[in-house]
């Protein structure tokens, strides 16, 4: 048997486990309901799995590589918020089930019975754990629908101030906002995208930097958004660089010349939407006869993330430079280049993270995932005189939503030290 069927078969085994154990509580729960609503939550319940199974076959027996982005966006999150969802329900019936096993046991050796005396019960322990095991996996799955329908186009603007030194007085008060990761394969509203981009705009922001990442894979994915992001505007322009989405990696392209070709169109994309995009190049920016740096360069990754970066060719010729911003879009690269070897770059913008699209933040305390793959994952860090700011992204990829993780906006203000 081929590995694919044999993936196939295992998921479909495990899909129908999983959903037989759980029926069992659906029985428990729906046993004192009347005839017609019994069969309906019964019969229900098994529809979601035969949706599954269906796209499952469609998915290893047919071609995915033939769907396209957003198709397998929704079959992914849709798997895996049913099932990861039933699995809290089947954590609770295996606890219960354990327990049962223990009491059988004991009371075998004992002659002890836990049995309730008649009449002192309104609802059986296997009924109130089986509703139990139900509201376990309702949670995580209303509250994933909710981070789709809502979490994903709630945009907020964070602010920091960063004070510098060496900050020329003429820069005094810049306003910087970032964007990042906008992922515009991913999008399915475009309204509330505009929306995003009209505060961004409301910010009077004097330059705008984007941190890559503008489509998922292909630079197709952008076509439809070209005239909601080219209204972005600032007196001092907008810089961009690529992240590692921007290269079609992660595609299956028919050949390289194809690939080379999306990559030059992605390219354009950036022209298209007036982004000055800065690959391992530098721009001054000039004010009052004095001037900063901005650096940028290719996606430079950690964590085995494609190394397009070159560091020293983008900061050649900004050595006078009092003031110098980087723009690199994964956080690992400012520990791993810009701290060991660049002392003078005084703050570097990123991306890449998400933060996870899922944490808590209640005040100074936040929590995501995404701290136990990246030390820097969201926010400003500071080490030495050097600092970093992670924006956790303007859009999303994989599970088309945000819990707890909003998509970000950031305006962040120079002052002199």
């Amino acid at each position: 048997m081929k590995p694919r069927m044999i993936t196939l078969v295992i998921l479909t085994l495990f899909f129908l486990i999983v959903d037989y154990y759980v029926f069992q509580a659906v029985l428990t729960v729906s046993q004192n309901w009347s005839t017609p609503w019994k069969y309906l939550f019964r019969y229900g319940f098994w529809v979601p799995t035969l949706i599954s199974i269906v796209v499952l076959l469609g998915w290893f027996v047919g071609d995915p590589y033939k769907w396209s982005a957003t198709v397998k966006t929704w079959v992914i999150t849709y798997l895996f918020a049913i099932y990861f969802s039933k699995l809290f329900a089947v954590i609770v019936l295996f606890a219960e089930d354990m327990s049962r096993g223990v009491r059988q046991v004991i009371a075998y050796f004992t002659k002890y019975s836990d049995a309730p005396v008649s009449g002192a019960e309104t609802i059986t322990r296997s009924e109130f754990l089986s509703k139990t095991a139900l509201a376990a996996a309702a949670i995580p799955f209303g509250t994933m629908v909710y981070g789709i329908i809502s979490g994903a186009h709630d945009y907020r603007v964070r602010r920091e101030t960063v004070r510098l030194p060496n900050l020329p007085k003429a820069f005094d008060g810049l306003k910087i906002a970032q964007l990042s990761d906008i992922h515009s394969g991913s999008f399915f509203n475009k309204t509330a995208v505009k929306g995003g981009v009209e505060m961004a705009l409301a910010e009077k922001p004097d330059v705008i930097f984007f941190t890559g990442d503008l489509v998922n894979n292909e630079a197709s994915e952008v076509k439809d958004y070209i005239d909601v992001f080219n209204k972005l505007k600032a007196p001092m322009g907008i810089y961009s660089v690529t992240g590692n989405h921007d290269y079609g990696d992660y595609h299956r392209w028919p050949n390289l010349k194809v690939k080379q070709q999306n990559f030059r169109d992605l390219i354009e994309a950036h022209r298209l939407l007036g982004f000055n995009l800065l690959m391992n190049e530098n721009h001054f920016l000039e004010l009052g006869g004095e001037k900063i740096a901005v650096i940028g360069i290719e996606n430079w990754g950690g964590r085995g993330f494609a190394k397009y970066g070159k560091l020293d060719e983008a900061y050649r010729g900004t050595e006078e430079a009092a003031t110098k911003l980087l723009l690199s879009h994964d956080p690992s690269h400012w520990d791993a280049q810009v701290i060991r070897g660049y002392n003078d770059i005084d703050l570097t913008f990123s991306g890449h993270t998400h933060g996870f699209q899922f944490g808590v933040e209640i005040g100074n305390f936040k929590w995501s995932p995404s701290q136990y793959a990246y030390e820097q994952w969201a926010g400003l860090y500071q080490k030495g005189s050097q600092y970093l700011y992670v924006n956790r992204g303007f859009g999303y990829l994989g599970y088309p939503g945000r819990i707890g993780m909003p998509p970000e906006i950031t305006i962040l203000e120079l002052k002199r030290a």
